[in-house]
């Protein structure tokens, strides 16, 4: 098994920039096609919110303003996508499924279209065996990442969150995250090639961290059943705070990828309350593999 197709939905951000770099590197690994998805919001999806007491002429304008607007950041990101394919020498730039299918090595395409983004994303994503999307912006709570939510929640595919700067390396030295949930478990399948391919591999375990399912050491046999070595290691949690110590025993092994279960509480109750998930994808540095 390998990750053939890879979907970045991309943002003109510094972030969308390290979610392409980080792309690339991974379709290397694999010799994948990356198509590139850019969202452009719909003016039409506009009207239904302008409420009542506008005029028409006024809700017209806004439309108008709203087409004008996505269409500067369709251009920036179009822009964005140009440059950063400009500088591949050796990738195929392939717009047709024939094409990518003939290429050899990894290829690369571009597509725009309108819609209400989070909708389109996951949806997209389901014809992809993985999505790789950007990390969330420094000044933008994890929380409100509408796309990246939506991804996890309703792709039903493994999500590949870039870190803020292009890693050096991926795939080289894995953690997993393990606790014994059905989240947990899709991530450490959905591991399995990035796994086979590593040079060292890790799984992080903790009381803290645990749930109802089972034990490290039921995953410890799962994975020599396929001919994956691996140590398992107990973390200690920071101030009591699971995500802080999840990632900084990931740290302790110079990890360049970690994999884990997304959001096995409630994702109301993380909002509340915070949890590991919504630490990790605040405050990770290397690429994080995540599955719901």
């Amino acid at each position: 098994m390998a990750y053939r197709r890879l979907l970045v939905p991309l943002t003109g951000t510094k972030a969308g920039e390290a979610a392409l770099a980080t792309a690339l590197m991974a379709a290397r690994v694999w010799g994948s096609h990356i198509h590139c998805l850019h969202v452009r919001v719909d003016a039409r999806d506009v009207a239904p919110l302008a409420g009542e007491g506008l005029s028409g002429a006024m809700i017209e304008e806004m439309m108008a303003a709203t087409e004008r607007e996505s269409g500067e950041r369709a251009g920036r990101v179009k822009a964005l996508f140009d440059k950063f394919a400009g500088g591949l020498g050796d990738i195929t730039l392939a717009y047709s499924a024939e094409t990518a299918e003939k290429a050899d090595g990894v290829t690369l395409s571009f597509e725009s279209i309108a819609g209400r983004e989070e909708d389109v994303v996951a949806q997209q994503s389901r014809l992809y065996d993985m999505a790789v999307v950007p990390h969330p912006e420094a000044d933008d709570d994890a929380s409100s990442s509408d796309a990246l939510h939506a991804v996890l929640f309703d792709s039903g595919r493994p999500v590949l969150i870039a870190p803020p700067n292009a890693p050096a390396t991926i795939g080289t030295r894995i953690c997993c995250a393990w606790n014994g949930t059905a989240e947990s478990a899709a991530a450490m399948a959905a591991a399995l090639p990035w796994l086979h391919q590593a040079e060292a591999r890790r799984v992080l375990y903790a009381d803290e961290y645990q749930r109802r399912g089972p034990k490290v050491e039921g995953i410890m046999s799962y994975l020599r059943w396929h001919g994956v070595p691996a140590e398992s290691v107990q973390f200690k949690p920071m101030t009591k705070d699971v995500g802080a110590g999840l990632l900084g025993a990931a740290r302790d092994f110079n990890a360049d990828l970690l994999t884990m279960g997304a959001y096995s509480h409630s994702r109301i109750r993380q909002l509340i309350l915070g949890g590991v998930t919504r630490h990790v994808l605040e405050n990770s540095d290397i690429p994080i593999l995540m599955c719901r």
